[in-house]
């Protein structure tokens, strides 16, 4: 969808005549009262669920959990997958053209924030002509995002479904960050973000910046069960099997993350990283309330239910159950599920009986309430 009409940004800058890419399943009601909006992550889109017909390999990133019969039922909901501005999967991007140059936007693309991105699907739910969401979900900092929606959109939002996600980003999270920009920014071929002008992509620093990330979304039970200490391949010839060398691939865990981070700089875009990085370290909607949460989650009206992960260490329990109390110093209806998964963050994208059965009974409780006021509304 197109928008020609500038976005203000909180930057104080602005970004007009710009695309968001979408896709939807299932069907929109006569009263228009069962959507629900689910926001991505770092390296997702649109394509949250299914298949392309023409693409074999094109299962959509949340097709776990969204779908017919699945908890997040298309037979009964109509779901809207959105790809975020900045991102590199079809919204309009570091790598399109600035409307008013006519040249690649690169490094001078303007910077995002969640609060950025919310106003932006804001926007397109009022072209689809949608006053109010029957729920917002996301993992991640797509929690971040449904987190974000109650916040400056209270009255649009009936249910906040926030999955391994957190209130704003722990110093250790930022740090994290900041090492994988940096690997981008210092690749030789990154030319200060304008590496589409020289025909070049900063792939070394993609990948090693899609490794530091890859580990961080894994838990140490995971990886050593996955790989432990194995060999990629053993060499004869002496006790230990090791080729002792520094630069040679030795181990398992060291192929796999070179295996990720190559794939990774085939697809994805350098400055989108630093944007969508950036976006997930600024997210604090506590800081205007002097770090008081309960008095930022005060706007807040809607009906939440937050899971979390027990070996998720990059967005811990801990810092679920810090927004499940500052909702509860309000007395809002908040549902809570804290997983006892080995899988770390990667946990909220994956199946897990316990974790789909939860989403699936809250949204049958959203649709048992949104049946019933239809059912009173015909009656009346």
């Amino acid at each position: 969808m197109h928008f020609e009409t500038a976005l203000p940004l909180q930057s104080g800058a602005s970004i007009r005549d710009y695309h968001l890419a979408y896709e939807t399943y299932g069907h929109l009601n006569a009263d228009k009262s069962n959507a629900v909006l689910i926001c991505h992550a770092l390296n997702a889109s649109h394509h949250v669920a299914g298949v392309y017909a023409d693409q074999a390999k094109s299962e959509g990133w949340w097709n776990n959990m969204i779908g017919p019969g699945k908890p997040v039922d298309t037979d009964r909901f109509f779901v809207i997958g959105v790809n975020n501005l900045g991102s590199c999967f079809g919204s309009t991007g570091p790598m399109h053209l600035h409307p008013d140059t006519g040249q690649v936007y690169g490094a001078d693309f303007p910077v995002m924030t969640v609060e950025d991105w919310v106003n932006a699907q804001a926007r397109l739910l009022d072209a689809l002509g949608i006053a109010q969401l029957a729920a917002v979900m996301g993992g991640s900092l797509g929690g971040m995002q449904a987190l974000s929606w109650t916040l400056q959109h209270p009255e649009r939002v009936r249910h906040a479904v926030v999955v391994a996600s957190a209130p704003n980003l722990t110093a250790e999270n930022i740090a994290f960050n900041e090492v994988a920009r940096r690997a981008i920014v210092t690749d030789p071929d990154f030319h200060e973000g304008h590496f589409y002008q020289h025909g070049v992509i900063p792939k070394r620093g993609l990948r090693i910046a899609r490794m530091i990330g890859h580990i961080t979304y894994l838990s140490d039970d995971v990886m050593n069960e996955k790989f432990g200490r194995q060999l990629r391949e053993a060499v004869t010839g002496n006790d230990t099997g090791y080729r002792y060398s520094t630069q040679d691939v030795e181990f398992q865990i060291e192929s796999y993350l070179r295996y990720q981070g190559d794939k990774f700089s085939e697809y994805f875009d350098a400055n989108t990283y630093l944007l969508i990085t950036r976006a997930l370290d600024y997210f604090d909607p506590a800081r205007q309330h002097g770090g008081d949460l309960s008095a930022a989650l005060a706007r807040a009206s809607c009906k939440f239910l937050l899971v979390s992960f027990t070996t998720d260490w990059r967005f811990s329990p801990a810092r679920s159950r810090e927004v499940v109390k500052a909702l509860l110093d309000n007395r809002r209806d908040v549902s809570y599920a804290e997983i006892d998964a080995p899988h770390g963050h990667d946990a909220f994208l994956l199946d897990d009986a316990r974790y789909m059965n939860v989403v699936r009974s809250y949204f049958a409780r959203i649709h048992t309430e949104i049946s019933a006021e239809i059912a009173a509304g015909a009656a009346a």
